[in-house]
């Protein structure tokens, strides 16, 4: 194989990724395999040829997201200050959904195989968000859910590049932090992002 059939190879590929991520994300698992090859502008062979079976697409696009959740989680509880571990992680869960790097809540609610995965990140979660309330950081009323609505709330975000977006969301991350905290202590915030034209 060539120089230049390998690199076309490797753009189908990312190209088929990208346009199955954005679509199983908006529309469910259900978007036929040749809707993603129209939409990738490549052939229905083509995208086989990458992914044998449409569940192989699927695994391929959570992989990499799941991956960065689980991870992200994972530094959170290795701080050794719990409330700054949470802080950690609120505020990568939501940079990376807005830059489209994290998995979609609504993708994660339409793909059931996920299920062992999505209950590890939980328990992690859960254990960090009990030591942050523990020590004290974290307002004892606070419920995963909250940090769900935050990090879903951050896939609306909408700025001309991806670092505007991550820009846009770290901001909101410290707004949100804020409002999480137990002893809530003004602290300055990153600088707003131009959103309104």
């Amino acid at each position: 194989m060539s120089q230049k059939s390998r690199s076309d190879a490797r753009d189908n590929r990312a190209r088929i990724l990208a346009v199955a991520r954005a679509a199983f994300a908006a529309e469910g698992p259900g978007v036929p395999i040749r809707e993603i090859a129209r939409r990738a502008q490549v052939g229905a062979a083509t995208v086989y040829r990458h992914f044998p079976t449409k569940e192989a697409l699927l695994g391929e696009v959570v992989a990499e997201p799941a991956a960065l959740c689980s991870a992200v989680v994972e530094e959170g509880l290795a701080e050794s200050d719990p409330w700054r571990g949470f802080c950690l992680v609120t505020e990568r869960l939501m940079e990376a959904r807005a830059r489209g790097r994290g998995l979609s809540g609504a993708l994660v609610a339409r793909l059931p195989y996920l299920g062992a995965e999505r209950e590890r990140s939980v328990r992690l979660l859960l254990r960090l968000v009990r030591r942050a309330k523990e020590t004290g950081g974290l307002r004892a009323d606070f419920v995963l859910e909250d940090l769900v609505l935050a990090v879903t709330a951050s896939e609306a975000i909408r700025a001309g590049s991806p670092e505007l977006r991550a820009a846009a969301a770290r901001r909101f991350a410290a707004l949100m932090i804020q409002s999480f905290r137990a002893d809530p202590v003004p602290a300055p915030l990153p600088p707003a992002v131009r959103l309104l034209s």
